[in-house]
């Protein structure tokens, strides 16, 4: 299999949809595969070990509600034409053609690339550096890569300068050059929860735009899907640390919690509203952090 094939293959893999939820199923077992592979150079991995670090990966990064049924993207890889399991003519199918969780567990069920596909992988490292880090790009934004990576057990492996962008594995829309600039414009150069506003001469330093609505899920690059963050924040943002309410209060999660900084850069905002852009019609728009609230936020919000 030529490389244009492979490549082709993983940008068409077939995702469960409903709506505008998040199903990063696939692709984070597809992330996670490779670079089992390149660490151990085994092709096959034993459903165990992908229920348990692939059920993880889902939780820290997957939707507040996404179901971690691991059995599902492992079956069904399959029909993708990249994704081998072993014994599979023992496995009992659900009334859907799903593979039974307890079959693939009692079978001690292995899957992996196939034979082709992980030759090419093996000897292209830059091959494997492209899939990754398409996808990535293709379903979750960029503050975040790093830590998918390093949860992923992949940070030390890939040691292989990372893609500023590879649009031949996402299907993103083309991104506006002037999101950035118009988002800081509109909240003034100071982080909407925070206020930082650090500049180096005329140059604003660790303040960044960031869509509310995720660009890989449709979010547009217009002013009311962003905000002002300082880098932290940002961080803090995407990974569902805290949201916004409809009435542009800052609302953090129950499920963060720590001792240094946790009260000085998280809780010390809860309840409080943002520091609110310009104009009136730059204002997050209520559809946009329905979305977050529903895909990215974790747990529940605290009590005020």
């Amino acid at each position: 299999m030529d490389r244009e094939s492979i490549i082709q293959k993983f940008q068409d893999l077939n995702l469960w949809k409903s709506g505008e939820k998040r199903a990063p199923h696939k692709p984070l077992l597809v992330i996670y595969a490779i670079g089992k592979l390149l660490q151990s150079g085994s092709r096959l991995i034993p459903y165990s070990e992908i229920d348990e670090k692939l059920g993880n990966l889902l939780k820290e990064f997957g939707p507040r509600q996404t179901n971690t049924g691991t059995q599902y993207p492992f079956w069904r890889l399959q029909n993708d034409g990249i994704w081998k399991v072993s014994d599979a003519d023992k496995i009992g199918l659900t009334d859907s053609g799903d593979a039974l969780k307890g079959d693939l567990v009692r079978y001690n069920v292995s899957g992996g690339f196939s034979e082709a596909i992980t030759q090419r992988l093996q000897q292209d490292s830059k091959l494997a550096s492209e899939i990754i880090h398409g996808l990535l790009y293709a379903h979750f934004p960029a503050s975040i890569h790093e830590d998918i990576l390093q949860a992923a057990g992949i940070e030390d492996i890939l040691q292989i300068p990372k893609i500023v962008f590879a649009p031949q594995i996402s299907k993103t829309q083309t991104r506006s050059p002037l999101f950035p600039a118009n988002v800081l414009k509109a909240y003034e150069y100071k982080c909407t929860i925070c206020g930082f506003d650090v500049k180096l001469g005329h140059k604003p330093i660790g303040l960044e735009a960031a869509h509310i609505k995720w660009h890989a899920y449709g979010g547009p690059d217009e002013t009311m899907n962003g905000l002002a963050l300082c880098v932290l924040h940002h961080k803090l943002f995407d990974r569902g640390a805290f949201t916004l309410s409809r009435r542009l209060e800052i609302l953090v999660s129950d499920n963060a919690h720590g001792s240094v900084g946790f009260e000085e850069w998280l809780m010390r905002f809860h309840g409080k509203k943002i520091n609110f852009p310009q104009r009136q019609s730059f204002y997050p728009n209520a559809s946009f952090i329905g979305w977050h609230v529903r895909e990215v936020f974790k747990g529940n919000y605290r009590a005020k």
